[in-house]
């Protein structure tokens, strides 16, 4: 993740860049740990729904669009101006 605009938000993500729990994340603030775990979960549900979209455009009326046959939408007739 790429953290633009430098200051405190490029030290923020090369700080938190690549961390894991454990030994080494002793001395990073409690605020920059919080915010590292809510990046993850954050990612890890993006993805999930990312997975979840892809699983079912086949079967989506929006991506691949609906037979005229079937469509509720279209007019049962025509307007006809004399």
């Amino acid at each position: 993740m790429a953290l633009r605009g430098g200051g405190r938000w490029a030290r923020l993500g090369s700080a938190l860049r690549g961390l894991g729990s454990g030994p080494r994340d002793a001395g990073l603030p409690p605020q920059h740990r919080d915010l590292r775990d809510a990046l993850r979960k954050v990612s890890k549900c993006s993805e999930e729904i990312k997975n979840y979209i892809e699983e079912r455009s086949g079967e989506d009326p929006l991506v691949k669009g609906v037979p005229e046959d079937k469509n509720p939408f279209k007019e049962k007739g025509g307007c006809v101006i004399a």
